[in-house]
């Protein structure tokens, strides 16, 4: 999501130079207003019955039951076959299925466009019927939205930035809507939330912020909290972005670590929750947890269960090589799982820093203990060529390194 504002907010500045400010910058109001009178008669998106139908199949979303709820969703489209919802959770399933992979997968970005396109496609047309259709207005600042982060990830800027400027247009014409549903606050409380953080972190793209909603941190939070608690298609996704905001950037472990652990309890199956969760237990110094996660989490690995691939292996096997080497002191249980992350890393590219560097580092430090110096020597060669310079671990590779010399 980061990648996705701070290459729209640059591309946004670049074409907003040859237009007037005043018919470029998009206004949200950070007030939450249900429309005096909104016939809603026809909307699926607050049918109770439809959601009834549906709950089993947005649950099957985020536990990586892909297939069952693709064919509700399939049962769904059979008949609305001229309305964007069914498009829509089509698409984000297929999203699911790219998210273990931190979205560096490409395997399903044409299927996964294809379905964001359809729902843009049959959303205009009932946008073109009724331009107060709030209902239209929603899926097409979602689908766009989506389509604009999965553009920005693959740095197709130009896409990127068409998708996100229709998502802020079809936001800013769904928040009429908001006391309605939770749901219609959703993509505002992502840009309440993120516009005035880009300003705190990036303070050289604050001139660009004049092209881009204000935003507001706090009420941000609030609207997402509201989603998270209330929403029903939306409360799954708010979540996850809730339970990241609060760790990342709020640095309040203490809220996100339950609502870590709600998420992987409810979708057990959930590689990308199953990792996070482990890894805010393995801080917090919930050590058991982190074990039990860890395992589960390599079960999931060798059974082949969607989801559970190398990225989430090197997590669980770093976790447990810690564990094993200073809670347990098992130094070749710890060098078994060390060894079994880097190579998790390496099959993923991911050598640079993190969990290969301190796995190469310990192993070194394994192989020091037991008096191997040949082996100590190597592994803290690799650390000195890939940590930074004058880090902890650059400095400690450089001063064994010396020494071996002599």
């Amino acid at each position: 999501m980061r990648l996705f504002l701070l290459g729209c907010l640059v591309l946004l500045s670049l074409g907003a130079r040859a237009q007037r400010p005043d018919t470029t910058r998009i206004q949200l109001s950070n007030v939450d207003v249900a429309p005096a009178a909104v016939d809603i008669s026809g909307w699926l998106l607050l049918d109770k019955d439809i959601q009834t139908e549906l709950e089993g199949a947005v649950y099957n979303i985020y536990n990586f039951q892909h297939d069952k709820a693709e064919r509700q969703f399939r049962s769904l489209r059979r008949r609305y076959p001229n309305h964007p919802m069914p498009y829509f959770l089509l698409g984000l399933t297929t999203w699911w299925k790219i998210m273990p992979s931190n979205i560096t997968s490409e395997q399903y970005d044409k299927v996964f466009l294809a379905y964001m396109d359809t729902a843009i496609t049959k959303g205009e047309r009932l946008y073109k019927d009724d331009n107060e259709n709030y209902e239209a207005s929603f899926f097409l600042s979602a689908a766009y939205g989506f389509s604009a982060r999965l553009h920005s990830e693959r740095h197709n800027w130009s896409k990127a930035t068409f998708a996100s400027k229709n998502s802020l247009r079809y936001l800013n014409k769904s928040q009429e809507a908001n006391g309605l549903s939770p749901e219609f606050l959703f993509g505002q409380a992502l840009i309440n939330y993120y516009a005035p953080w880009i300003a705190d972190n990036y303070p050289l793209l604050r001139p660009v912020l004049i092209f881009f909603p204000k935003g507001n941190k706090k009420l941000g939070l609030q609207q997402l909290r509201n989603v998270a608690a209330n929403g029903f298609y939306t409360a799954p996704e708010a979540r996850v972005f809730l339970m990241k905001i609060l760790y990342n950037e709020e640095n309040n472990p203490a809220e996100a670590l339950p609502l870590a652990r709600s998420m992987a309890t409810k979708y057990p199956d959930n590689g990308y929750l199953q990792r996070f969760y482990a890894l805010m237990c393995f801080q917090a110094g919930e050590s058991r947890e982190c074990e039990r996660v860890s395992r589960e989490i390599l079960d999931k690995i060798n059974r082949g269960l969607p989801g559970y691939e190398a990225i989430s292996g090197r997590y669980a096997t770093f976790f447990l090589g810690n564990l094993m080497q200073n809670q347990y002191k098992d130094l070749d249980k710890a060098r078994d799982y060390y060894q079994r992350c880097v190579v998790f890393s390496e099959s993923t590219g991911d050598t640079k820093q993190g969990f290969y560097l301190y796995s190469v580092l310990n192993l070194a430090r394994i192989a020091d203990k037991s008096k191997d110096v040949a082996t100590a020597s190597r592994y803290y060669k690799e650390v000195q060529d890939k940590a930074e310079r004058k880090s902890d671990a650059f400095n400690e590779a450089k001063a064994y390194l010396k020494k071996a010399r002599r």
